[in-house]
């Protein structure tokens, strides 16, 4: 699959990450001629009669800043709707609430971030009263045995966090269009450029903003973009009114700036990764290198299939102890540890020592080896950030 040089849309992915064609003739410029969409800070905008009609009247329900953004977020994604929110758990949570009702019935991948399963065994699950099934989502027929006509969703994140497991989702949406049900996917950890979930048949692409998206560490933020019109009214209600969790105009900015550079971002965090994965995969204290680049990875081949790349996201699994673990994070003088991801800079997290909660909270992440090291690889020079795994590793 070569997601950028797809030709269904009018041009070409990077073009649409520059905007420039979109932005040229964007009715929000007010007939002033900035190559950049104006940033738009007020809350209250003046009310007009209805024959010259104001667009916007009050921040939360709309503003030119968000819909610029959220009209970029559908081109990105191959969409026609776009909805910005202010974290990434607001877009998967807002998505949960809006589409499964109290008493109703959802089905997940076991291997999905800490805080989205946190949100589904109890909030979802334990306030709401929803059946929340978790399935090994790798098999595409484990989806199928738990999906039934009482199915309100079905939500995959792929590639999961922390392991960088794999979902099928043209699979997976075959099952949920044979029964009709709504099929949502975290997209987060391959970012738009790298994975189309819609163009392989999902309903829904989640993003954090956060991560690749923005990329440079200095904005929160969520994304929805569905092709489904029903969706999309209730997921805007909720967004605008219902639970009012919107980006404010400064991240929207922050984030449609950081969105022109990413293609660049992403082939130069793939890069990397692939370099810092053949050198771990190489080192005798690296008992296993999960990314999907790796012809090692026992999900390669639909990695090939379904991404046009493989983003800078890995995991390994260290060969010795946690004190040993710690003796090696502290070594590092490139990579930073923190809990976060996607951004310029490079970061290191073991899930053990920093976020407890990610080996032990509940069934779909328990699997999570207490040795495990996951890298978000930035795009500093990589013979710097080898060395500096070199100089650590013992």
């Amino acid at each position: 699959m070569t997601r950028h040089d797809n030709c269904t849309y009018e041009n070409r992915f990077k073009t649409l990450a520059v905007g420039a064609a979109e932005n040229a003739t964007h009715p929000d410029k007010g007939g002033t001629s900035d190559v950049i969409p104006p940033l738009h800070l007020s809350t209250t905008f003046e009310w007009a009669s209805a024959d010259g009609g104001n667009e916007y009247a009050y921040s939360r329900e709309g503003n030119p800043t968000r819909a610029a953004l959220e009209e970029q977020l559908a081109r990105l994604e191959g969409g026609k709707h776009g909805l910005a929110f202010a974290s990434g758990m607001a877009a998967i949570s807002t998505t949960m609430l809006s589409l499964v009702p109290p008493g109703g019935h959802l089905v997940s991948s076991d291997s999905i971030y800490s805080g989205t399963e946190t949100l589904l065994t109890e909030l979802v699950a334990g306030y709401l009263g929803v059946d929340v099934e978790f399935v090994d989502a790798r098999e595409p027929e484990n989806v199928a045995a738990a999906v039934d006509s009482e199915t309100d969703l079905i939500w995959a994140e792929t590639p999961t966090n922390p392991l960088i497991r794999l979902c099928d989702i043209r699979s997976i949406a075959d099952v949920a269009n044979d029964h009709g049900v709504p099929f949502g996917v975290d997209s987060t950890f391959a970012s738009p450029y790298f994975q189309a979930p819609l163009e392989l048949g999902a309903d829904i692409a989640v993003h954090s903003t956060t991560k690749y998206l923005n990329g440079h560490s200095d904005s929160t933020g969520g994304a929805v973009v569905t092709d489904d019109d029903e969706i999309f009214e209730k997921l805007a209600f909720s967004q605008r009114t219902g639970l009012g969790n919107m980006l404010s105009p400064f991240d929207c900015y922050l984030v449609a700036r950081g969105i022109k550079t990413l293609p660049a971002r992403m082939e130069h965090h793939e890069e990397n990764a692939m370099a810092v994965a053949r050198l771990l995969e190489a080192h005798d204290r690296v008992a296993r290198v999960h990314y999907p680049g790796l012809e090692s990875h026992p999900q390669h081949d639909l990695a090939v299939e379904q991404m046009s790349g493989y983003s800078g996201m890995l995991s390994f699994e260290f060969d010795g102890s946690l004190t040993e673990i710690e003796a090696f994070i502290e070594g590092l003088r490139i990579f930073t540890p923190g809990a976060s991801l996607g951004g310029v800079e490079s970061l290191v997290e073991v899930p053990s020592l920093m976020i407890p909660d990610e080996i032990s909270h509940g069934s779909a992440t328990a699997d999570v080896p207490e040795n495990l090291v996951r890298m978000s690889v930035g795009i500093e020079d990589v013979d710097d950030l080898c060395e500096d795994l070199q100089s650590a590793l013992p």
